[in-house]
């Protein structure tokens, strides 16, 4: 196991990183001492923010210096075996693939050597573990762990992708919560929104927590995305089974 690094990120900001690998142990440990700082706050600690390996711990140096943080935080890193915790749960995501809104599916069953149906059903059939929300307001990084695809990234990124879309690579695979750059394969868009400030929380992922894309036709998509416009709709969540 990496010896835990404690990274200077600014005047007024440490990074926490425990790994260089993604992988669910790793990611614990980041959320175990994110959930550890949220329910017993340091003071001067502002904020922290997990990601796949690394937990960015943002404070006030005028309240607490770099120094002491660090020990503060080797502390609470060394009794993390004793945090509760919560449970996790499973959050079912409607996705229509292919066609206009999966236009790189066809290309990634081809390299996959299997049908299209065969692609969309094995993405659609398995959980998918929400690492980290990055790069823009509520954009979740989901892998899976069964049957990896092996197609990777597109050489070219494209300027512009439309919000909502459904992308992967490997057995990554985000969703884009607005109109941004991408360079990842568009498998399919989701009629339900990754971010939205109409929301008492904006979020409606995140890390830590699972996902399931369920498939539907474009009636149903249609449909779901005027019930999400009217504030009508609710994603299916549940308690994941252990």
């Amino acid at each position: 196991m990496m010896e835990i690094q404690f990274l200077p990120s600014g005047d007024m900001a440490i990074t926490v990183e425990f790994g260089k690998e993604i992988s669910l142990d790793t990611n614990k440990r980041v959320r175990m001492l994110h959930h550890n700082l949220k329910e017993h706050p340091v003071n001067g600690v502002i904020e922290t923010i997990p990601t796949y390996a690394a937990l960015l711990v943002i404070y006030r140096p005028d309240v607490i210096l770099f120094d002491g943080l660090v020990g503060t935080l080797k502390e609470r890193i060394e009794q993390m075996d004793a945090v509760q915790m919560p449970k996790a749960y499973v959050t079912e995501i409607p996705i229509l693939y292919g066609g206009q809104w999966g236009i790189d599916l066809e290309e990634c069953a081809k390299l996959e050597g299997i049908t299209e149906d065969e692609f969309i059903r094995i993405h659609s059939g398995s959980e998918y573990y929400v690492y980290m929300l990055g790069f823009a307001p509520g954009h979740p990084y989901t892998a899976r762990f069964e049957r990896t695809f092996h197609f990777k990234r597109r050489e070219s990124p494209r300027l512009k992708v439309p919000g909502s879309s459904v992308v992967a690579a490997e057995n990554l695979s985000n969703i884009l919560p607005f109109d941004q750059p991408c360079g990842w394969n568009l498998i399919g868009s989701t009629p339900v929104k990754m971010c939205d400030y109409q929301r008492e929380e904006p979020f409606l992922l995140s890390a830590g927590q699972w996902i399931r894309f369920v498939p539907i036709n474009e009636d149903r998509y249609h449909e779901i995305k005027e019930n999400v416009e009217k504030g009508q709709y609710q994603c299916r969540t549940y308690e994941k089974e252990e």
